[in-house]
């Protein structure tokens, strides 16, 4: 009888997929995947009732690079529509500084870009200085027309990684502290930059691989 396999998958969780290979990331020091990025953002809808209200949005991945490289405005259209982005209040997306809409699962880094229509602009977040900043611009510039609007682009205040793989785990740290800020409503200081400054400390970023396999396991996954 033969053993595991990395391949394997071990928990399906909305529309997102987790197999063998992804829970082997979360246990070492290795750069996060599309999967797991898919995943968490899923658990967040799935925990954020804004999300489920439609007023929130949280873009998978492989939509928000297909979005960013799309070849012609007819493709462009035909992926946005179902999103209802202009029904959004908030839209997270992915950033990846894969430029080949070719290579699956490929790139070095990831950034988060996220709108809020309160202000209605984009904000930029990157864990490495600016390293995606050309790539969320072109993102930014492929879906701004879907918002209405005029919505400009800026750089947000984001705490710095100290390594060359924990950029995704980043990025899910900085989608959680926004999603809860837009959760509660409480926005008199017009946006959740200092709730990051705050709250998102090195420590709390590292732990999250952890978190992660808690959580898989808690529902059910076989880690």
């Amino acid at each position: 009888m033969s053993g595991p396999r990395v391949d394997d998958k071990i928990l399906s969780y909305g529309d997102a997929v987790l197999r063998r290979s992804d829970t082997d990331i979360l246990r070492g020091p290795r750069f996060i995947n599309d999967r797991l990025i898919e995943f968490f953002f899923a658990h967040l809808s799935s925990t954020h009732p804004s999300a489920g209200a439609g007023r929130s949005l949280l873009v998978p991945p492989s939509i928000s690079f297909w979005i960013s490289l799309c070849p012609d405005t007819t493709s462009l259209i035909e992926s946005a529509a179902p999103l209802r982005l202009r029904d959004r209040d908030l839209v997270l997306f992915t950033v990846n500084n894969n430029a080949d809409v070719t290579l699956a699962e490929g790139g070095t880094h990831w950034s988060l870009l996220v709108y809020e229509r309160g202000d209605d602009v984009f904000v930029h977040h990157d864990s490495c200085d600016r390293m995606n900043h050309r790539h969320a611009m072109r993102l930014y510039e492929a879906v701004k027309y879907f918002f209405g609007g005029n919505p400009r682009f800026i750089t947000g205040e984001t705490p710095q990684q100290r390594n060359g793989y924990d950029c995704g785990l980043y990025l899910m740290a900085v989608a959680r502290v926004i999603c809860d800020w837009f959760e509660r409503g409480e926005k008199e200081d017009g946006n959740w930059f200092k709730e990051l400054e705050a709250g998102l400390l090195e420590e709390a970023v590292e732990s999250l691989r952890l978190e992660l396999l808690d959580l898989i396991l808690n529902l059910g996954g076989k880690v």
